[in-house]
């Protein structure tokens, strides 16, 4: 495996749902013993600017005045010696993709300052969920409910390779919160794959069964339903506290980024999801 040089990375702007975002990733990063880059990219998509001029100063100027306001929060959880700050020169989706390259995952908000009012997802979340490698969470809904008991987290897997690999992703959030997995199998998505149903369920329940073995402390619950997999999975991650899915199940086409359950989540999950590639 390449070796992650940054830890968890966590993309922020000073805007509300970059804030969530950071706060997420400081207390996962607390949690699995590493570090957290709190990375705000400083250029914007539509601006191509000199890298020597007074506006460039300028800009980078404020930038390094934003990060100082989201760090002190971090480095409350981590301490100092595990938080790096980076101001980064590019729009923020192309850095933080390539951020994801050597990252542990990347972390965002749902919407950040440049989107408009009343979107469900921004654009940059949706292009760092769909074209970073490894594990994205998009950090949405609520995920630190007061005075309740902290909800399970949820996976929706088929038994792809995908999902394999967001199963046993799903595994270690559980773990490191001490929570049980509810793993959702839905039959149905498309008319293509009617016929399909006893394959996905028994290549499910194999998978399942073999990480479990790697997870002996995690309380498993196994759903499974003859709905689709968008429904399915938004009705089990109401009481959620993460929710994770695989970038593409079956049924996504050669050369999607993210498949229609991926997109789905995204927008409408009540919860923080996670996206694996």
């Amino acid at each position: 495996m390449t070796e992650m040089t940054y830890g968890i990375v966590a993309g922020y702007d000073g805007s509300p749902g970059s804030g969530e975002a950071l706060r997420w990733a400081a207390r996962e990063a607390k949690t699995r013993g590493t570090t957290l880059t709190v990375c705000l990219a400083w250029t914007p998509d539509h601006m191509a600017l000199p890298t020597e001029s007074d506006l460039c100063d300028l800009i980078r100027q404020h930038g390094q005045e934003i990060l100082a306001r989201g760090l002190p929060y971090a480095e409350s959880v981590l301490g100092p010696g595990r938080v790096r700050a980076e101001l980064a020169a590019g729009s923020a989706a192309h850095v933080l993709c390539e951020r994801s390259r050597t990252a542990a995952m990347v972390v965002v908000g749902c919407r950040g300052h440049s989107e408009l009012p009343g979107l469900l997802l921004g654009s940059v979340a949706w292009q760092i969920a769909g074209h970073a490698c490894g594990r994205v969470v998009v950090v949405r809904g609520r995920w630190r409910p007061a005075n309740q008991v902290p909800g399970p987290v949820v996976v929706g897997a088929d038994g792809s390779l995908v999902a394999q690999a967001a199963i046993a992703f799903a595994f270690e959030e559980a773990a490191l919160r001490d929570v049980p997995l509810v793993a959702v199998c839905a039959l149905t998505d498309a008319a293509g794959r009617l016929g399909e149903g006893q394959q996905v369920e028994g290549d499910f329940r194999h998978v399942m069964a073999c990480e479990a073995k790697e997870h002996g402390e995690v309380m498993v619950a196994l759903r499974v339903l003859a709905g689709t997999p968008r429904a399915a999975l938004l009705a089990a991650s109401a009481d959620a506290q993460m929710l994770v899915v695989g970038s593409r199940g079956r049924g996504g086409l050669d050369g999607m980024s993210l498949g229609s359950v991926a997109q789905a989540v995204l927008h409408h999950a009540p919860c923080p999801v996670g996206v694996v590639h």
